[in-house]
């Protein structure tokens, strides 16, 4: 589709009508999925240099005139009025919502316990879909997203040591935020392309992000290293633009509740990273959760809608 066609095209046909190209679709939400599984260990490598604040404010900046460069570049007309709304939603959600509630819970939490977020996520995500965009996933879907859900969960919180924080209002208020931004980035991304919704996502944060990292900068202590520079440019390049646009353009391809299943393994690859990058401790149950997951990832992706 062109990319000035979504400001012709009526979203109520769009809507009900996606076009399934599962294996493309599952290939690229997949990526989305990996992209964002090194979130976690990014954004602790970022806190070693930044401070909170500074560092959503910064990363935003730099996805924005990543995106802003990219739709100039092509000359991308602006989206139609009526999906305006929509991109503030986005936005909201997985530009500002997640990213600050997230890097907010990671300064006393760990990265296993955050992934807790991302365990009840997809969960989460098909309940909006079908709140939101009507679609109606089988008995046989939602058995194995609940089960999946439960597997992960169980897992996180073990690995945690089951302990409660103050971080987990942070963390379950990230976890509607964000389910609320995929949810309508995936019913955009029918309208228009994947990567022109976190384009004019971010492009529309623009505008409030410069001057919340200019406060940020002027009040945080900033230290330059390794460490915190790679954390920035991955959170900024990988997850907030790059990820978004495989993750959306997905979901518009195999659709929202089955995409969104897919982030089941989120958990457990972010743990993976977390071991190989941050030097925490898995448990033994790792590879049997990560059995459990894909046999449900596997019945998700085989229910029938």
């Amino acid at each position: 589709m062109r990319a000035h066609s979504s400001t012709i095209a009526p979203p109520s046909i769009a809507v009900t009508a996606p076009v399934q190209r599962p294996g493309p679709g599952t290939a690229l939400a997949a990526l989305g999925v990996v992209a964002f599984s090194l979130t976690f260990p990014a954004t602790a490598w970022g806190l070693e240099g930044f401070g909170p604040w500074s560092l959503v404010a910064v990363r935003s900046v730099l996805a924005a005139l990543i995106a802003g460069g990219a739709l100039l570049a092509l000359r991308v007309r602006p989206p139609s009025r009526a999906h305006w709304p929509g991109l503030a939603v986005v936005a909201a959600g997985v530009v500002v919502g997640f990213p600050l509630l997230t890097t907010l819970a990671l300064r006393t939490s760990t990265t296993a316990h955050a992934a807790v977020v991302v365990g009840l996520l997809p969960l989460t995500t098909a309940l909006f879909s079908a709140l939101r965009v009507g679609t109606r996933p089988s008995r046989t879907f939602w058995a194995a997203a609940l089960a999946g859900a439960a597997a992960v969960v169980a897992f996180t919180v073990q690995q945690s040591g089951g302990a409660l924080t103050a971080a987990d209002a942070y963390l379950f208020g990230a976890l509607l935020v964000c389910a609320a931004g995929y949810t309508e980035g995936g019913r955009l991304a029918r309208v228009m392309p994947g990567w022109q919704v976190i384009g004019w996502a971010l492009v529309l944060c623009l505008p409030l992000a410069v001057p919340a990292a200019a406060v940020a900068l002027a009040h945080e202590p900033v230290e330059l290293t390794a460490h915190s520079v790679t954390g920035l440019l991955w959170v900024a390049a990988g997850s907030q633009f790059l990820g978004l646009v495989v993750w959306y353009r997905g979901m518009a391809a195999i659709g929202i509740p089955k995409a969104s299943q897919l982030q089941l393994a989120q958990p457990l690859l972010t743990l993976v990273w977390s071991v190989l990058l941050l030097g925490e401790h898995l448990t033994v149950a790792a590879p049997l959760t990560a059995a459990a997951v894909l046999v449900c990832i596997a019945v998700t992706q085989r229910a029938r809608g």
